[in-house]
């Protein structure tokens, strides 16, 4: 059975901290970033980042009809972090966070994850044998990757307000 419990990956943007969050912290903008993300939208009345913000998010990996969950905002201080945590049924929690720290004229960027709540037995069987996803650590983490480049991209690209 796979195992996970945490991961991170960085990278330099060439933006300061405050673009970088800005990009970061506007969900709708995820599928833009996500390899694995098709759609985001804010619920509940939500416009953008703050504690307790709601949004649904639909996933999509191989093999896998797309899914939908509703994370939360748990972290949403400008040009720092911004942070949030799924729970869907059977696939435990996660949460994930970005992290921006000043770094040289630009910001280093630093995506995690934290496992709150494993993935049960069941999860992992569906991931492993119906969906065909052997190594979900390392499909993450090439995720991250290519998240952060493209995050980095556009925030390089992005005028200032």
């Amino acid at each position: 059975m796979q195992t996970l419990d945490h991961d991170e990956v960085s990278v330099h943007v060439d933006a300061p901290p405050e673009r970088v969050y800005a990009v970061v912290s506007d969900v709708t903008r995820t599928p833009e970033f996500s390899p694995e993300i098709l759609r985001c939208t804010w619920l509940d009345g939500a416009t953008g980042p703050a504690v307790g913000a709601r949004f649904e998010a639909v996933n999509k990996v191989p093999r896998r009809p797309p899914w939908k969950n509703r994370p939360v905002v748990t972290v949403a201080d400008p040009g720092r972090e911004f942070t949030f945590r799924r729970t869907e049924k059977g696939a435990g929690t996660i949460e994930w966070r970005y992290r921006m720290e000043p770094e040289g004229d630009g910001t280093r960027l630093t995506e995690s994850y934290e496992v709150i709540e494993p993935l049960t037995r069941m999860g992992w069987f569906i991931i492993g044998t119906l969906f065909g996803c052997h190594d979900r650590r390392g499909d993450l983490r090439r995720g991250m990757r290519q998240t952060l480049d493209r995050i980095a991209a556009a925030a390089r690209q992005e005028q200032p307000a």
